[in-house]
């Protein structure tokens, strides 16, 4: 920070010193703490839709954000002259570089080469002027408190600022502001701190008309971001996807986007293709029949994930089966894929069957006391691109599972592209077989994907021919025959097992696809 070269402000008299409420003064720093956080959490958010491996992305966006705040302390020494000029000034530039943060990455993401450079760049600039405002403002306040009520009072607001922050931005912000409204929002308050600075201790800042007219500037500017937030989002879509958005919507687990082509539906999670509308047909074949043709006796069904309810549609095929529980986390993703008219007629309602419950929890905590017991389970879970989906690949994962299975039961897990990423697909198979399942590993061509990998598993090989319904697409016996077949360059390599202690998979998994 340059020093300015303004004559200190005179000192006022305690009578004057009087007039300026304090608890004010306290009330700036909640505001400025809780801004701060948001601040923080957006751009760690934003990084893991944006780049996925949340653990990943937060722990740097962390690291980097506190260290800059440091820099940011430790540059406040510097300041002489009007504290009270240079603290609305830092405000207003908080106000405007967090407050347009999100909308500003969401854009840099279509068009930038390095998306990394300008996250990090942005991260950094905000956590040093942030770093700026508390020692700031302890100065300013000097004189105004005792000292030890000075700092006990300016950190327990800085405290508990932060506690509103971590409980406001996922059950409030996030489902019902989305990103960029939160930004802006939040942008709104730093500048209205800095209003309010103005106009507290507008006796200690003369010839201040330009801070003012900055003040406002900033602030229509933010709250012209806060009115059009959706369309900037929109904006920042269009540029990261190659077809057209025509749904987006952030919910507390992910951010759901579909787009549209022609005849080509595409639904993306956190930037991750799910299915293309062309060729899902494919996946969702391979991941069901294959098992479920060969248990004639099964009636009851859980799918874990699958919230779009292309793998219910495909189970419904059977009229044997009786029961089916799907259980997905997100209960807007299970919402969207049961009532849009666009969707159902992808999944043939299959999530409005009577032959369907819906359980929106998570499947690790769901399966922590035995349900069921169920004949078949479908994992279809996105692939283990960071820790929180990985454990759903572990051991203890599918020994829990197991103790909600029948004797003669089977699953079958989705397990990544075994072309691209070869260990990261033997990897499931190995721990698998470390729980003492017999397993079928297999793989299928969906050209929106490439190969892809699944594996059935069972407590004993199954035996039974296949009984395929009528109208597939794609699965018939003799492709049934083929799927189990891998060439060379897909063959089996020994991995470690994927347990929690480890998470072996998400390091093969970022490996892997990194390449």
């Amino acid at each position: 920070m340059i020093p300015t070269s303004e004559s200190p402000p005179t000192l006022l008299s305690q009578s004057e010193r009087a007039t300026v409420r304090p608890w004010l003064l306290l009330l700036s720093v909640f505001a400025i703490a809780t801004c701060g956080l948001v601040y923080e959490l957006i751009a760690g958010t934003l990084a893991s839709y944006l780049l996925g491996d949340s653990v990943t992305q937060f722990s740097t966006i962390i690291g980097v954000y506190l260290f800059a705040m440091g820099v940011g302390s430790w540059l406040s020494r510097f300041v002489t002259g009007n504290l009270i000029r240079t603290f609305v000034r830092v405000e207003f530039l908080i106000a405007f570089l967090g407050g347009t943060s999100a909308a500003l990455l969401f854009l840099l993401f279509g068009w930038s080469i390095s998306f990394r450079i300008p996250l990090y760049s942005l991260v950094f600039l905000i956590g040093c002027f942030v770093g700026l405002e508390i020692p700031l403002l302890l100065r300013i306040m000097e004189g105004r408190f005792a000292f030890k009520d000075l700092v006990s009072n300016v950190f327990s607001f800085d405290y508990i600022g932060a506690l509103l922050a971590s409980l406001l931005f996922p059950l409030v912000l996030v489902p019902h502001l989305g990103l960029v409204r939160s930004a802006f929002l939040f942008g709104l308050i730093n500048a209205s701190v800095g209003l309010l600075a103005l106009h507290l201790l507008r006796s200690e800042l003369p010839r201040a008309r330009n801070l003012w007219l900055s003040g406002l500037s900033v602030t229509g500017f933010l709250l012209f971001g806060l009115l059009r937030g959706d369309e900037i989002t929109r904006w920042g879509e269009f540029a990261a996807f190659s077809d057209p958005v025509i749904y987006a919507e952030s919910t507390p687990y992910q951010r759901i986007v579909l787009t549209k082509q022609k005849e080509d539906l595409r639904l993306y999670l956190n930037s991750n293709l799910q299915f293309s509308s062309r060729d899902e047909y494919r996946y969702h074949e391979s991941l069901v029949h294959p098992g479920l043709s060969r248990l004639p006796q099964a009636k009851s069904v859980l799918i874990l994930g699958g919230g779009d309810g292309l793998a219910a549609r495909e189970v419904l095929r059977y009229p044997r089966i009786e029961s089916i529980t799907l259980c997905d986390l997100d209960p807007a993703m299970t919402r969207l894929f049961a009532s849009s008219p666009m969707l159902t007629a992808q999944n043939a309602g299959a999530l409005s069957s009577p032959r369907l419950r819906i359980e929106n929890a998570d499947a690790f905590a769901y399966l922590s006391e035995p349900r069921g017991p169920f004949d078949f389970v479908i994992i279809d879970f996105p692939d283990p691109s960071n820790f929180s989906l990985g454990k759903l690949y572990t051991t203890t994962f599918y020994q829990r599972l197991l103790k909600s299975m029948s004797a003669d039961a089977a699953l079958v897990v989705q397990s990544t592209s075994p072309f691209v990423a070869r260990q990261s697909f033997w990897c499931v198979d190995a721990t698998l077989r470390a729980c003492g399942l017999h397993t079928e590993p297999y793989h299928a061509m969906v050209p929106s994907f490439g190969e892809w990998g699944f594996i059935l598993a069972s407590r004993k090989p199954l035996s039974g021919p296949a009984t395929l319904p009528p109208s597939l697409r794609f699965v018939n016996e003799e492709v049934l025959a083929q799927l189990p077949h891998f060439p060379p360059d897909m063959a089996r390599v020994k991995t470690e097992i994927n347990r929690l202690n480890n998470q072996a998979l998400v390091h093969y998994f970022e490996d892997e696809w990194a390449k």
